[in-house]
């Protein structure tokens, strides 16, 4: 049958000058902001291939006159969208999927309401949307904050975002191990490779000196952590298990293997394409566990659910926050079917009051968590689903370090069979709240 998606309207600035594969996401979000407009689609779009259709789709985009680009033409499939020049697509052969270019798209007669036939590689176009991190604020505050960020060329000056007055404990653990039971495990996540897809991280922090650090960037900026966000939820996932001091514990898989994917900018923001460039590295890196502490409001789409699908297939699983929408329902890309959507809890083992609801597999501390933060400030604590997610994914480093048969979906099933029940719906908390091994 034909596939069809209603497509709200966007400026012709905004689709063309500024929706190139190859533009930048800042220059999306300017143009984003000088329209004045609220939607969330960038101008460019994502094509969704049918499974084991990517090189038909590729031949059929180049008898098109289109000129695309492939991520395995790139080292470890590592490619920057802003460093492709002319390309009109650009196509991730891991996921199946392919971005492609306002201009080259309305050239060509591709959008999202276009009808495809039956025989055609690829399964639908949708709208590329903008992406955030999954703080503790909403979406839009989100993203207006990003553009004007950017709109002031404020540069390295964004502030890693804490709870007043809030701080670590004093020693031990922090709440969120123990309510995992992390600190009891005899597990480290030796041998597993953890994929945190984020703002980067703050190469060179203190707690992590003499950890062996793989790292790409895919929105044109260094992999440093100029934002905070991503380096508190890898401090989470990955960090030491004795800082210095009387510092707590903090990290979960202290010895994992830290795979850096920065696909959001130090503004905090970023768009589709980026964000399934990560994808695609991090899959074709064959890391066991994806997090991703980053979304938006919309509907599932269909690249987010086909990556999610080829790292199941491949031993891999995708771990993503809900979203702080105050009990909206749950956000992309942790609204597909293929990845687990992650809820937050406060110390009472109670749902957070900004978690999302609706499909939600699993729950975990979100709620004033303490974490590595980029230097001077060396810590910081942070509440959010976004700081739930790397509790889940952490601990998913241990359960599959205790089994090689705990891959892909075996993972999944395992995290949910173990979870703590709680006596909330599974709409607000899932199978209940991540345990560790």
């Amino acid at each position: 049958m034909p596939t069809k998606r209603s497509n709200p309207k966007r400026t012709q600035t905004q689709s063309n000058s500024a929706a190139r594969t190859s533009s930048t996401v800042e220059e999306m979000l300017l143009a984003a902001q000088a329209s004045g407009s609220d939607s969330m689609e960038t101008g460019r779009f994502i094509v969704t291939f049918k499974e084991g259709a990517v090189d038909e789709g590729i031949k059929a985009m180049r008898a098109q006159s289109m000129r695309t680009a492939d991520a395995r033409d790139f080292n470890d499939q590592s490619v920057e969208l802003s460093g492709l020049g002319d390309a009109d697509a650009l196509v991730f052969p891991e996921i199946g999927a392919a971005v492609v270019g306002a201009a080259a798209a309305q050239e060509r007669g591709m959008s999202a309401a276009a009808e495809l036939a039956s025989d055609d590689a690829m399964q639908i176009i949708e709208p590329e949307y903008f992406v955030f991190p999954e703080g503790s604020e909403d979406y839009l505050r989100g993203f207006l904050r990003a553009a004007e960020t950017i709109a002031r060329d404020l540069g390295t000056t964004v502030a890693v975002e804490a709870s007043p007055g809030e701080e670590a404990e004093v020693a031990g653990n922090t709440w969120g191990l123990s309510a995992c039971r992390v600190p009891a495990s005899i597990r480290n996540g030796t041998g597993i490779k953890v994929a945190v897809l984020d703002t980067g991280f703050a190469i060179g922090h203190p707690d992590f000196v003499g950890r062996a650090v793989v790292s790409a960037t895919f929105v044109g900026q260094p992999v440093q952590d100029l934002h905070g966000h991503g380096t508190h939820c890898i401090g989470t996932a990955l960090g030491p298990q004795a800082p210095a001091g009387a510092t707590p514990r903090y990290g979960i898989a202290f010895r994992g293997s830290i795979f850096v994917g920065k696909v959001l900018s130090n503004s905090g923001g970023s768009v589709g394409g980026s964000v399934l460039a990560g994808m695609n590295w991090a899959i074709a890196n064959r890391c066991e566990v994806i997090s991703m502490s980053l979304g938006g409001a919309g509907p599932v789409q269909a690249a987010y659910t086909a990556a999610g699908q080829a790292a199941l297939q491949r031993g891999l699983l995708i771990v993503a926050a809900a979203g702080n929408g105050s009990g909206a329902p749950t956000g992309y890309p942790a609204n597909s079917p293929t990845i687990m959507a992650v809820a937050s809890l406060d110390s009472n083992l109670r749902p957070s009051s900004f978690s999302n609801r609706g499909k939600i597999e699993i729950a975990a501390p979100g709620r004033d968590v303490f974490s590595a933060a980029p230097m001077p400030r060396r810590y910081a604590t942070m509440s959010g689903t976004s700081m739930a997610t790397p509790h889940v994914s952490g601990c998913a480093a241990l359960w599959a370090q205790s089994s090689p048969a705990l891959r892909g979906m075996a993972l999944w099933n395992r995290l949910r069979a173990t979870a703590r029940p709680l006596p909330f719906p599974a709409s607000q908390v899932g199978a209940g709240l991540v345990q560790a091994p």
